[in-house]
Order: C-alpha cells, then structure tokens, then sequence
C-alpha cells in the first residue's frame, strides 16, 4: 500500500533514517554490563579526569598504566576517573579501594565524592567510598568494585 507520487523507497528510507537517528540518541544511556564485565558505551557526566602526566602513562616497567597518585586521593573522600569509569577511594589513611563509577541505578557517572560517599548527581544515589554498597537510593546495587594495586605511590589496575 503506497499513496500515489510517494515511492515506497522513500519510506523505507525515511523509517531507517529515523531508527538511526533514535539508536544515536540512546547511544549516551547506556549501562554497566554485568554479563560483559564491563561498561557498554556509557557517557561521563563529571568533569574530565586531569591531564595525564607522564608518570600516569605506561608504568616505567612497561606494566600497566598508573591511575593515580595516592597523594591524589584524599583521607575519607577519592578521586573519579571520567575516562577509566572508576572510582579510587581511600577510607583510612593508606586503605585504597576502587570502583566502578557508573551508578547502578540508572548508568550516569557518578559526579562527586564527599561525607564518606560516592555520589551520582543524576538521581540522588549514594554509595559507601569503604565497599561501594548503596547508603541510599534510588540505587539498589552496590558499584561493582575494581581490582587495584598500590605500588610505591602509584595506584594502578591489577
């Protein structure tokens, strides 16, 4: 069933112009992929992480690339790394933990960590810096954590 002047070519292309456009925009909503062990496609909404100094390359070694600092992280608080999704975390002094920042509720970055708690700016979600699990909601799930290793004073991905 065409109507008359309108060739049926013209539709369908119209039709998938438009589902391109709609995967397009609901490419920046995606989740944390339990089943892949990963993040599939998600969009940072805090601030960059800060320039990479030459140090936070490749270790001197060749092994893997340094995160952070540990005099980057402060005592009760952490530091997010937009880039790397993950959230470093150091509850008591020389104790560092790492998790995924990507909030388990509803995919967002998580923004801010501050009072003891990783914060997701999107819908009000907070998460313990000590083990990740849900302080309040609307989140159910804690962030899943990130194995890592301190090495002298750089914290890298184990």
């Amino acid at each position: 069933m065409t109507e008359p002047g309108v060739p049926a070519t013209s539709r369908r292309t119209l039709l998938a112009c438009a589902g391109a456009a709609c995967i397009a925009a609901l490419a920046g909503c995606a989740r944390y992929d339990s089943n892949n062990g990963g993040i599939a496609g998600a969009q940072s909404s805090s601030p960059p992480a800060s320039p990479a100094s030459p140090a936070s390359g490749a270790a001197a070694s060749g092994g893997p690339p340094v995160l952070a600092k540990t005099a980057d992280i402060p005592v009760g608080g952490g530091k997010i790394l937009g880039s790397q999704k993950i959230v470093i975390t150091q509850p008591h002094a020389g104790s560092f933990d790492a998790f995924t920042a990507v909030c388990t509720h509803a995919g967002c970055i998580v923004g801010t960590v501050a009072g003891g708690t990783i914060n997701c700016l999107c819908h009000g979600s907070k998460f313990s810096i000590a083990n990740g699990s849900v302080v309040s909601g609307p989140a159910t799930s804690p962030l899943a954590p990130v194995s890592i290793k301190v090495q002298g004073t750089s914290i890298i991905q184990a």
